[in-house]
């Protein structure tokens, strides 16, 4: 399963968006500061999630919640 993922700072409020195939890992990552253009808005919660049956479904909802 591949998951389209949107993730709310708790420091600015401001949105993230991303995909990705393990979300619990991602967000930890997310989290750590291992994710560069996320370092400095830590910490994260996820704020919504889709599942899809592949990667190229979970990068197209991605590009089409950032395209809006």
């Amino acid at each position: 399963m591949f998951y389209s993922y949107i993730l709310k700072s708790l420091k600015d409020g401001r949105y993230y968006y991303g995909s990705t195939e393990n979300l619990d890992l991602r967000l930890i990552k997310h989290n750590k500061g291992d994710v560069k253009s996320t370092k400095g808005r830590r910490p994260f919660i996820i704020h919504f999630y889709e599942v899809f049956g592949t990667r190229s479904e979970a990068f197209k909802k991605e590009n089409n919640i950032t395209n809006q």
